[in-house]
């Protein structure tokens, strides 16, 4: 038997990778993907080779990733239960295809991965693998086999002298890459517990932040950012520049207890830096260039479209169908936002657009005020009539407060 076997070289793939070939006595490629994160990838090709693997297959898929998963969820505005903007979720089904392109190249009879049971990236990466190879076998080890501890796989990697970075004194469970990091286990599985400063990864406290604010300016075009500080970059380059310069300032943290697809509640910290700033440059720009109706039903869309991403339905018709309505409203997200960072906070500093709906004679009140206020009184007549109907027809009068 051959299996492809997504592999982060961190504690559970590692271990997966000898105990494939002892349990099924298979031939195992191992597939890693390059989402823009850094110590992971530090060694994790020899690591493979010493456990054995029949060829080891790392794949560079930051562009890919920026451009076909992560700019159309911040187009879409699309944060789970408001808080997290998905690196993680938005970086399974990319990796599930990746993992199904090398299986297919070297003729493997199955795939593995290294989630867990009660997690949501088994979701993610089955799903996707049933969507886009259902002939393959997906095989999760983590579901069945003896270990029930991070501690336990510890002694087991110390048993086949196995190299891992996790240890019992820091048994954190890591994932990264350019979208964020996501980190649980340990200490943080107590929801009272104050994260210690050695779970972050790519943010400074804000206490230990700089003591003035750093400014920064973003430059959208068609709802993609285009510019950083007034200088063109790449999306992929600016969201790497934004990381540094807002986890420098202590922007970023999250700390969250979600509602899983598999029906628990967890808790997680994450990191986003980039994400958060980015986020909050972008609904400012389109509160300045959106029409009333259209901004309302995309805050609606925004919240379907997080719940299909982070329950791994990337590959559904109904997800494609939802970026083609989010194109379209992106057409005006055009201008230039300028937000303050200080000490972990984000605000807004200034926004214009070529396309926005801010007409200042309207909006004043000062001699300048263009808008026509006789026009409202029959308006309201008009507006409040089904009320006016209704009670009068029923002699209801509304609710008053219970004294």
């Amino acid at each position: 038997m051959k299996i492809a076997l997504a592999f982060s070289g961190g504690l559970d793939t590692s271990v997966m990778v000898k105990w494939l070939q002892e349990h099924y006595d298979a031939e195992v490629v191992t597939v890693t993907g390059d989402l823009g994160q850094q110590k992971e990838l530090i060694g994790v090709e020899e690591k493979a080779k010493t456990l054995g693997v029949v060829s080891a297959h790392i794949l560079d898929l930051r562009d890919e990733f920026v451009h076909g998963y992560i700019l159309p969820a911040l187009k879409a505005g699309a944060l789970y239960e408001g808080s997290y903007p998905m690196a993680t979720a938005l970086g399974r089904p990319l990796l599930a295809k990746a993992l199904v392109d090398v299986a297919r190249q070297t003729g493997c009879d199955a795939v593995a991965h290294g989630c867990t049971g009660k997690g949501n990236d088994q979701v993610r990466f089955e799903a996707s693998v049933a969507a886009l190879a259902p002939e393959l076998k997906v095989l999760a080890p983590v579901r069945n086999w003896e270990f029930r501890s991070r501690e336990e796989e510890i002694a087991y990697c110390q048993t086949h002298g196995i190299p891992v970075a996790a240890t019992t004194a820091n048994p954190y469970s890591i994932d990264e890459n350019i979208w964020g990091t996501s980190i649980e286990c340990g200490v943080l599985e107590d929801p009272m517990a104050e994260p210690p400063e050695d779970a972050y990864q790519r943010t400074v406290s804000p206490m230990n932040a700089p003591d003035e604010p750093c400014y920064v300016t973003i430059e959208f075009a068609a709802g993609i950012p285009v510019a950083l500080n007034g200088v063109a970059m790449e999306a992929p380059e600016l969201i790497a520049s934004l990381n540094t310069i807002a986890g420098a300032n202590g922007v970023g943290r999250i700390d969250l207890v979600e509602n899983r697809l598999v029906g628990i509640k967890s808790r997680e910290i994450y990191e986003a830096p980039a994400a958060l700033v980015l986020y909050k440059a972008h609904l400012e720009l389109e509160r300045l260039t959106l029409d009333r109706e259209t901004f309302h039903y995309k805050a609606k869309m925004a919240n379907d479209y997080a719940d299909l991403v982070y329950n791994g339905l990337w590959h559904s018709p109904l997800r494609s169908a939802m970026d083609a309505f989010i194109d379209r409203t992106q057409s005006v997200v055009n201008g230039l936002v300028k937000l303050k960072l200080y000490k972990g906070n984000i605000e807004v500093s200034g926004r214009t657009s070529p396309n926005s709906l801010y007409d200042t004679g309207l909006a004043t009140y000062t001699e300048e005020d263009a808008f026509d206020h006789k026009a409202s009184e029959g308006f309201i007549a008009i507006y409040a009539l089904p009320l006016k109907t209704y009670h009068r027809v029923n002699n209801e009068a509304p609710n008053e407060v219970a004294k």
